[in-house]
């Protein structure tokens, strides 16, 4: 009978998911800049000298919490999206209740209030975060904005503005979320937030079944 892995075995492996753990909460609590490999190593429960085993520095770490964290959650909205076969503003609703699930109702949230506060101090950080997660969560809204329109579901619009339109105020939502005390809106029903935006873009997209007469 083989015998059982040791606790050390194990909790050597755990290691790499303990400190992305650590660091998303030292991140979204204190941000980029004021965040010590140290301090994570130590919420870890490792040494700092563990912490540089798997991580060379702060952002190979930073990069490490997105990719492992939020990238995964657009790769399935991807998937989501290639796989739908309803109408096009229910696709907007999957995509949008996939990336609220998974990201946006965890400490996940945080990190666009972090990259909006400091990307000027930090644009290498910014330019990943932008190429490996906005970039790629615009083209899913535009290319469902698309599809609507090519399916006369929704009326023609410019789809890059529009697209920007329809993500400010989730991005908003996740700001006065992660800013305590500085907004009222922080206290809010995001669920009821999010439904009332859907129901303005949906009203707003919808093709007229006559003409508008002005």
């Amino acid at each position: 009978m083989p015998a059982p892995s040791s606790p050390r075995k194990r909790r050597k492996e755990a290691r790499p998911a303990e400190l992305l753990a650590a660091a998303l909460t030292q991140f979204v609590d204190k941000g980029y800049a004021a965040t010590r490999l140290e301090d994570v190593a130590r919420q870890a429960g490792v040494s700092k000298g563990t912490l540089y085993l798997y991580f060379d520095n702060k952002e190979a770490l930073f990069k490490a919490v997105v990719q492992d964290g939020i990238v995964p959650v657009l790769a399935e909205g991807e998937t989501i999206a290639a796989g739908h076969a309803g109408d096009s503003f229910t696709l907007l609703e999957r995509l949008l209740d996939t990336w609220w699930s998974r990201i946006g109702n965890t400490a996940y949230a945080g990190i666009p209030k972090l990259i909006i506060a400091e990307a000027s101090n930090f644009p290498e950080i910014a330019a990943f975060y932008y190429e490996q997660v906005i970039s790629r969560g615009r083209a899913l809204v535009i290319a469902a904005l698309r599809r609507g329109i090519e399916h006369g579901e929704f009326r023609p619009v410019d789809v890059e503005t529009t697209t920007d339109v329809i993500l400010a105020p989730i991005l908003m939502l996740l700001v006065w979320r992660h800013s305590p005390g500085g907004c009222r809106m922080a206290d809010g029903d995001p669920r009821l937030y999010l439904r009332t935006h859907l129901d303005l873009v949906c009203r707003g997209l919808t093709r007229p079944p006559h003409p508008v007469r002005v």
